[in-house]
């Protein structure tokens, strides 16, 4: 090296990096032309680790805390330089910063129904959105696998792929959890836990840690929507002769409420009639009576009130209508 080459150098004896912007991952620090003193200061602060890269192998980690770069500090390095014990010369290393504070607040969603087995239903089309919190943990292997050699790697960066890798596995973890799609909404949490089981090992290969994740909202396609709530309007009603017979009895003071004189009335009562006829068929259905269920022989009923009468007889015995 020449003497003007060496006059150019620039050598640095503190090293240390503190977050301009949020959702920084990596920070290369700047060493163009810059070699590193022998005994600088290196300053790792709490949520950050520190990377020495030397002719692109991983030298040393660091982590939070003041060291002073020198063969005790950088047992690697020294011997990938083949050092002996009294080096004191400047060398040359590339500086990663990793920031290792929680990133949290990071959304996930389903831009497509996805499709699932389910008990109740057979197959359903869901939709789901939440949010989950990650941290780099493991910064030898983020930087192998993802950041590299790149100046700067923020969240932003990562987004997309950690949001494609969490919806593909949405489907697995709704099946495998075994829960009916209805009763999704009250265990919430329990798929939440789940899904971050499922997740952490995807995560951990990336040298990241999943802290939390958390399914806010399942919901299905408006068209399965309606089906659901018809379905459960069904089961609201219940029995079907039951509710007949409900519909049978709210008639009867709407029918006796009618004041449209003689052939209103007279309406009014053919109403009446109709909807006692009707309520006593419905409850003759679902009473056992002394036949077994059915009127005997012997009986019959008033075809005015629906009172069992005898079948000889010419007047009903309770409202005294004349019986054909």
């Amino acid at each position: 090296m020449s003497l003007r080459e060496f006059f150019r150098k620039q050598f640095v004896d503190v090293i240390h990096w503190t977050e301009a912007d949020d959702g920084v991952l990596a920070y290369r620090f700047p060493m163009q032309d810059m070699e590193i003193q022998y005994g600088a200061q290196l300053t790792v602060r709490e949520s950050q680790m520190a990377l020495f890269v030397n002719e692109g192998k991983v030298a040393d980690a660091f982590g939070p805390g003041l060291h002073t770069l020198e063969t005790r500090t950088l047992p690697i390095l020294t011997n990938l330089q083949h050092w002996d014990k009294a080096f004191q010369s400047p060398f040359k290393s590339d500086v990663y910063f990793f920031s290792t504070r929680l990133q949290t607040n990071q959304r996930w969603g389903t831009q497509q129904p996805i499709t699932i087995r389910d008990k109740d239903f057979g197959m359903v089309r869901l939709r789901g959105f939440g949010i989950y919190a990650y941290q780099v943990e493991n910064p030898l292997l983020f930087h192998q696998r993802v950041s590299g050699t790149r100046e700067v790697y923020t969240v932003a960066d990562l987004e997309g792929h950690l949001r494609n890798t969490i919806v593909g596995r949405v489907s697995d973890a709704f099946a495998e959890s075994g829960i009916p799609f209805v009763d999704m909404a009250a265990n919430l949490h329990e798929l939440s836990e789940r899904m971050r089981e499922l997740l952490a090992p995807t995560f951990a290969e990336l040298g990241l840690a999943l802290q939390s994740f958390v399914v806010e909202n399942l919901s299905l396609p408006e068209e399965l929507q309606k089906r659901l709530d018809e379905r459960i309007g069904m089961n609201m009603v219940g029995d079907m002769r039951q509710y007949a017979q409900f519909q049978a009895a709210q008639s009867l003071p709407i029918a006796a409420a009618n004041e449209g004189g003689g052939a209103g009335l007279g309406a009014g009562l053919g109403a009446g009639m109709a909807m006692g006829k009707a309520m006593a068929d419905a409850m003759s259905s679902s009473q056992p009576t002394a036949g077994g269920g059915q009127p005997s022989a012997e009986t019959k009923f008033c075809s005015n009130c629906g009172a069992k009468i005898v079948r000889t007889a010419k007047f009903c015995s309770e409202c005294g209508t004349a019986q054909s």
